[in-house]
């Protein structure tokens, strides 16, 4: 990866927000106001800081179609989420808090410009390729792990089972909410029954716990 760029914590936080609107939209131009609503901003405040981002080749604009992120913009972005998800990581394992917990510290973590801390880190973590959440870790050069092929939980037919593995939203009440129903990494969960008039389903939790999950719940949480 390329040297550290100085950048603010807001720039950081554009680029993050552009890299993963990218992966949820499965496109890697992204507009104006979608930018704006994941930041909850005013458009013309987005419209200022892409001006700046392009200046420092950080990612390129085409009018009528978005912007999308440069490979040094990319590889910025990947540093920010690298320290994002080690620190929630060291949060929960070595602090004792719970994952519902950890994302909003993890927020301000995140913007710590040593890249020896974060190399340090990782290692005194021995390295984890997850972090709680089951979001996938980058090493020091940018590399994802190789990820195991997940579906959505309501994709499930009814008596299939799944191994909960990803968790897709960062929402501390939605956390808190599985967790009351003992939903978390490594939850065995069987299909019971489907509602096709609000995709709604009930699901068996390790073999002990019946729930009735909305589609809300059920389309966030990823089995494998």
């Amino acid at each position: 990866m390329h040297e550290a760029m100085l950048l603010t914590q807001s720039e950081e936080n554009y680029l993050k927000s552009i890299y993963h609107l990218s992966l949820e939209n499965e496109k890697q131009q992204i507009s104006t106001n979608e930018i704006a609503d994941d930041l909850q901003t005013k458009a013309s405040s987005v419209t200022e800081m892409i001006k700046k981002l392009s200046e420092k080749k950080l990612l390129s604009y085409q009018k009528y179609k978005g912007s999308q992120l440069t490979s040094l913009g990319n590889e910025c972005a990947i540093k920010v989420i690298r320290k994002h998800r080690l620190w929630e990581t060291f949060l929960v394992d070595k602090l004792g808090f719970s994952w519902d917990e950890v994302h909003e510290i993890a927020e301000q973590l995140e913007h710590i410009k040593s890249e020896k801390l974060t190399n340090k880190l990782s290692a005194f973590l021995n390295n984890p390729q997850f972090d709680p959440h089951g979001d996938p870790i980058p090493d020091a050069n940018g590399v994802f792990p190789i990820m195991v092929p997940l579906k959505k939980l309501k994709d499930l037919e009814i008596g299939e089972q799944g191994v909960v593995h990803n968790i897709g939203s960062d929402d501390k009440d939605f956390l808190r909410y599985l967790t009351q129903h003992h939903i978390e990494m490594g939850a065995i969960i069987v299909c019971k029954d489907k509602f096709d008039f609000d995709d709604s389903m009930t699901v068996v939790v390790n073999n002990s716990t019946e729930v009735n999950l909305s589609k809300k719940v059920n389309k966030n949480i990823y089995v494998r």
